[in-house]
């Protein structure tokens, strides 16, 4: 398969791995993009972007799951920079309605953090189409009871995560998060496709998920009738969940924090969701924006002469937080404020930071390296609440280019070190 864009002749591993990775199946495409030391160096697409197997262009913009909590999260740390908000005061400071049922004392950082006990999609409404209701799922959040004391525990919010930073930064704003996003981020970094709810004349440009229907389904108007369990799936599920009980984790929990009643039903290629204001799950981006926003990040905040973030509050960003198992996702992730670490084939990135998505998206910055990357994909395979392989292919093709051309290291590592020294650090 051929790619179409730019690469630096030092970053040309980057895109034999890229090329790789595209299925041959006329429906399925990417793109990537790879700030260094300030400048691009890798922007290219190949592949479909839709089942009628039309090219993915140089414009075109992909839904990202998670890789959407991480531009939220830079745009609740550049209002901290404007000091409108403060870490470590309480979010009814900001929001007062939010302060009932025992949520007086979560703090900005807990919800950054994943540590404010909200993660419970799956109680808070009875039908994931609700989710396209900013206002109803801010009714139901101030009347939400947290899962456990704030700070104590951390549990991932992966889909109230972007109601609860987003309805904070719209109280001390008065703006939405679209706003926001575009006087943010947008403008001043010059992003050619940053957005969270697509706007109608930019729904052409899009790509469609390859898993996905077109649409989302109705609840069915007569209730299915369960099929007998299979006594074998019940034993070996039993033993599954008993095993993770053993290790201190609810299997319970994944459900909670990750699918909403009506989950099946809904998809993230309908229009009316797409549109919509998600900002934990349904950002629309291109590489290129991604990789700019991160690019910048990397560089100390500032890119080509715009400073979106100061020195001081990137280094506050990349602390890491906690380094406890997760209630919802039982991973280390090593969670910074917003952010967690990131995952590659051999290279060690304990000072890289960022977020992947489902379906296999991602974006991060290595300050220590000055490398920031964007990558965006419609075919999700094998894949995780937090990308999958490829992504972690890709990186460790791009740091490796890139400390080869610094000379820091050749591109030979001992896999297995470094795979302990993931696991500690």
């Amino acid at each position: 398969m051929q790619y179409k864009g730019f690469v630096h002749p030092g970053f040309s591993a980057v895109a034999s791995e890229f090329v790789k990775q595209i299925p041959k199946d006329e429906r399925s495409g990417s793109a990537l993009a790879v700030y260094f030391q300030g400048r691009s160096v890798v922007d290219i697409w190949a592949g479909k972007r839709d089942h009628q197997g039309n090219p993915w262009l140089e414009d075109t913009l992909a839904l990202s799951f998670s890789t959407t909590k991480g531009v939220a999260s830079v745009m609740m740390h550049i209002l901290v920079d404007k000091g409108l908000i403060e870490y470590d005061k309480p979010v009814a400071y900001y929001w007062p309605e939010f302060q009932g049922a025992g949520k007086q004392e979560i703090t900005i950082r807990h919800l950054l953090c994943h540590q404010s006990g909200l993660y419970n999609i799956r109680d808070l409404i009875d039908d994931a189409m609700l989710m396209v209701d900013w206002e109803h799922m801010i009714d139901r959040l101030e009347k939400a009871t947290p899962a456990h004391r704030p700070g104590t525990s951390h549990g991932y919010h992966g889909l109230t995560y972007g109601w609860l930073l987003g309805e904070v930064m719209s109280r001390v704003t008065g703006k939405s998060f679209p706003e926001l996003l575009e006087e943010l981020l947008v403008v001043p970094l010059a992003l050619d496709g940053m957005y969270v709810g697509l706007p109608e004349q930019q729904m052409g440009r899009r790509a469609l998920l390859a898993g996905y229907p077109a649409q989302s389904r109705p609840p069915a108007s007569q209730p299915r009738q369960r099929r007998k369990p299979n006594p074998l799936k019940q034993v070996r599920g039993q033993m599954i969940k008993g095993a993770f009980r053993m290790m201190g984790f609810d299997p319970d929990n994944i459900a909670a924090g990750l699918a909403p009643r009506g989950i099946g039903r809904f998809s993230f290629n309908d229009p009316q969701v797409v549109q919509s204001c998600i900002p934990a799950a349904n950002g629309m981006f291109t590489a290129r924006s991604l990789a700019r926003m991160y690019g910048a990040i990397a560089e100390g905040g500032e890119l080509e002469g715009v400073r979106i973030l100061s020195s001081q509050r990137v280094r506050e960003m990349a602390a890491i937080q906690s380094r406890r198992i997760d209630r919802v996702v039982p991973i280390p992730m090593h969670w910074r404020l917003g952010f967690h670490r990131v995952f590659t084939t051999g290279p060690r990135t304990p000072e890289a930071f960022g977020h992947f998505g489902w379906g296999g998206s991602g974006a991060w910055c290595d300050p220590s390296r000055r490398l920031g990357v964007g990558f965006i994909v419609n075919n999700s395979s094998g894949t995780s609440p937090f990308g999958d392989t490829r992504i972690a292919r890709l990186n460790g093709a791009i740091i490796r280019c890139a400390e080869q051309i610094e000379g820091r290291r050749g591109p030979f590592r001992n896999i297995i070190t470094d795979r302990f020294y993931d696991l500690v650090n």
